[in-house]
C-alpha cells in the first residue's frame, strides 16, 4: 500500500531542491547506470520517472504492451508539467529537459533479456509473495552478478521475497510512495544478509534521486504502514463501537493532528481490498497482536464490493468520473 496524502510524509515541493536533484555527479550515480522496472503500473511509471529525469537508463518492463505504452504516456504527461515549472521562460530548455528524460526510457515485455545490464532490479508487481518468487528467482539465473534486486512491497516481508534467489546480500526493500515523483520518502529496508557495499549504494542512490531516505529492518509494514495501517483499523473499531461517525472522526483528526486527510477517507483512497489484505496477511502471520485484528466492517464492504473512491463506495460515495 503506497500512502499518499499523509502531511506528516509530504515536504514542500521546492523548485530549487527538484533543480538539484536533476544534476547528480556521486560515485552511487556512477555505479547504478541502468535500472530495470518490473511492473508498468502507477508505482513501476513512477520509480522509471525519477530514475530517468535523474541521467540514468530505465527498462520498464510489463508482459502488457499496452499498459508500458500507458506507462510512457503518463510519463511523458508529468514530464512535461515538470519542465514546464522549472522552466517556465525558457522553452527550449523545457524541451531538452523532457527529450533527455524520455531518451533514458525504454520498454520491453522481456524481464529475462531486460536484466542482462541491469544494475539495478526494481520489482513493482502485484502483492503476491509466490509470484515475486517466481519473478525473482528467474531473474536471479540472468542477471549479471552485481545487481541488486529490490522489491517495492508494502506487506510483503523482504527475507521471504530474496529466499528464492542466491544473491540475499544484494537484496532490499525499496519501498516508494505514491505519486513517486512528488513523494520525498524512500524507505530501504535491510535485511539481515543484506551486505554493508549493497545498503550504502541504495541508500546514496535513493538520495541521488531526490529522495530522502530512511531505514528500517524488516518488520510488517516497516516504518510508515506499521504505524498507519493499525490506526486506521482502529478508527473503524471506533466507528463499530459507536463512539463516533465516521465523518467526525475524520475532521478530527484533521483538525486536531493536522492530516491533511481523515482515517476513513484515507481508507477510501487507498482502497479496502488492499486495507483488508495487509492486515489480515499481519494477523495470520502475528496472530497474538491485538493491532493486527482484522475488521467487521472492513470485511463486509470488501465483500459487498464497496472498496472506495475506485468503485465509487466505500466508508463514503463518490461521484464516478
Amino acid at each position: 500500500m503506497a500512502v499518499t496524502r499523509m502531511g506528516l510524509l509530504r515536504t514542500p515541493y521546492m523548485m530549487a531542491s527538484f533543480r538539484r536533484n536533476l544534476i547528480t555527479s556521486n560515485s552511487t550515480q556512477m555505479a547504478i547506470k541502468n535500472v530495470v522496472v518490473i511492473g508498468g503500473g502507477l508505482m513501476g511509471s513512477g520509480i522509471a520517472q525519477v530514475a530517468a529525469q535523474n541521467g540514468q537508463n530505465v527498462t520498464i518492463v510489463d508482459l502488457d504492451q499496452k499498459v508500458l505504452d500507458k506507462a510512457k504516456n503518463s510519463i511523458n504527461i508529468s514530464l512535461q508539467r515538470i519542465a514546464k515549472k522549472l522552466f517556465k521562460d525558457d522553452s527550449v530548455k523545457a524541451e531538452k529537459f523532457l527529450s533527455d528524460s524520455m531518451a533514458h526510457v525504454t520498454l520491453s515485455t522481456n524481464p529475462e533479456q531486460a536484466v542482462n545490464q541491469s544494475d539495478l532490479v526494481v520489482e513493482a508487481i502485484v502483492e503476491k509473495l509466490n509470484i515475486k518468487q517466481k519473478l525473482f528467482q528467474t531473474l536471479d539465473a540472468v542477471a549479471p552478478t552485481h545487481t541488486v534486486f529490490a522489491s517495492n512491497t508494502s506487506s510483503l516481508p523482504i527475507g521471504e521475497i530474496a529466499q528464492s534467489t542466491n544473491r540475499k546480500d544484494r537484496f532490499v526493500g525499496l519501498h516508494f510512495f505514491n505519486p513517486v515523483p512528488v513523494m520525498k520518502l524512500l524507505e530501504v529496508i535491510r535485511i539481515p544478509e543484506t551486505s554493508d557495499d549493497t545498503y550504502n549504494l541504495v541508500m546514496e542512490w535513493g538520495k541521488s534521486i531526490g529522495k530522502q531516505t530512511v531505514t528500517c529492518k524488516d518488520t510488517p509494514g516497516f516504518i510508515v504502514n506499521r504505524l498507519l495501517v493499525p490506526y486506521m483499523m482502529e478508527a473503524v473499531r471506533l466507528l463499530e463501537r459507536g463512539d463516533a461517525t465516521a465523518r467526525d472522526i475524520d475532521t478530527a483528526m484533521k483538525l486536531g493532528a493536522g492530516y491533511p486527510m481523515g482515517p476513513f477517507e484515507l481508507l477510501d483512497y487507498v482502497g479496502l481490498d488492499t486495507s483488508k489484505f495487509i492486515i489480515e496477511g499481519w494477523a495470520e502471520k502475528f496472530p497474538e497482536n491485538p493491532l493486527f485484528k482484522p475488521v467487521p466492517t472492513l470485511n463486509r464492504l470488501v465483500e459487498e464490493g464497496k472498496l472506495g473512491m475506485k468503485t465509487g463506495e466505500g466508508f463514503y460515495k463518490y461521484q464516478k468520473k
